[in-house]
């Protein structure tokens, strides 16, 4: 009977029904943590929101705007690096 219990993780992380669950806390993570990864951008970038692995940053100076898209992949890469997994595919900038 023992080892009928799972433990929440393990549900969360296998349960097919729970995946709306789990992207959606996956893309909250890129939210909370993106000035632990680039904190040289608290200044500058706002994190809106992340859906469907499309990050929307706002960004008001267009000069900065145009120097973030220039940088688009690079940042895409580090966030996949720091979550050791594909999060973000694109970046749009608001501005």
């Amino acid at each position: 009977m023992r080892n009928s219990f799972r433990s929440l993780k393990d549900v969360f992380m296998k349960e097919i029904s729970l995946a709306g669950m789990r992207e959606l806390v996956e893309s909250s993570d890129v939210i909370v943590q993106f000035y632990e990864i680039f904190p040289n951008l608290e200044k500058i970038a706002v994190p809106l929101s992340c859906e469907k692995k499309i990050l929307k940053l706002k960004v008001e100076n267009p000069a900065w705007r145009n120097e973030l898209k220039f940088k688009e992949f690079e940042i895409i890469e580090n966030i996949n690096k720091h979550f050791n997994e594909q999060r973000i595919n694109q970046i749009r900038f608001i501005g």
